[in-house]
């Protein structure tokens, strides 16, 4: 029998995430910038991690390299136990496909989509039959079932990122990468995000890695890993 809309899928070998000695430096016009470190992190099966650390210290980067968007100039990444550097573009997108999901800082809703599309769209891919359905039942759980068919440019911020939330999360992933989820809202609709995100990863199981500025928001992570000058400087 098939998982319900809130059920993440748990059947992944290995950790969701592990780096091992991962560095890695982009290049610039006055040569090549260090951005992580020898670094190494890893999440266990529905832990919550918060990264924290002052602009600049790879928070970023280590979301990219550890979802396989970036590949890292050293060390290894291994996504439910598989070796990255083993896979081409397009493996590393068929081993995320309904497993790892993203939010951003910026939304990224596709703006010719409705609101319920924006959520469908993963789930179409996917080859879905239901995908209709499960995104009107994660419409109505991020508590916009009024809006399905309201564009993005028809919906504040914060509905937005509910949005985003919501297709995220509707393909039951067992990972989400959350960079700066709450950064460009206000006070009010950044404390409903957070605790909406948290509410879902619980209810889905997902683990979740958030980069964050906010340190309230970070304290309510299982643990928290603090860089600085793309290494770790602390962890808790």
């Amino acid at each position: 029998m098939e998982a319900g809309p809130y059920l993440a899928q748990t059947t992944q070998a290995g950790a969701p995430v592990e780096l091992d000695g991962v560095s890695l430096s982009l290049p610039s016009a006055a040569g090549p910038v260090q951005i992580l470190r020898d670094l190494n992190f890893r999440v266990e099966s529905g832990e919550r991690v918060a990264v924290t650390g002052p602009s600049g210290s790879g928070k970023s980067s280590l979301i990219s390299v550890a979802a396989g968007l970036e590949l890292p100039t050293a060390g290894a990444v291994r996504l439910f136990g598989q070796d990255l550097s083993k896979l081409d573009e397009d493996g590393r997108a068929r081993l995320r496909r309904g497993r790892v999901s993203l939010v951003f800082q910026s939304f990224h809703l596709l703006p010719n989509m409705t609101a319920v599309e924006n959520i469908a769209a993963p789930l179409e891919i996917a080859g879905r039959r239901d995908a209709a359905e499960v995104a009107r039942a994660w419409l109505d759980r991020v508590g916009l079932a009024a809006r399905g068919r309201h564009y993005p440019h028809q919906l504040s911020g914060g509905e937005q990122q509910r949005i985003a939330l919501a297709r995220a999360l509707a393909p039951r992933p067992a990972l989400l990468f959350a960079d700066e989820p709450t950064g460009n809202l206000d006070a009010a609709n950044a404390a409903l995000v957070a605790d909406l995100m948290f509410d879902l990863v619980v209810e889905t199981g997902a683990a979740l890695v958030l980069v964050t500025h906010d340190a309230v928001l970070a304290k309510r992570a299982d643990r928290q890993v603090v860089l600085g000058d793309g290494r770790t400087v602390a962890a808790a």
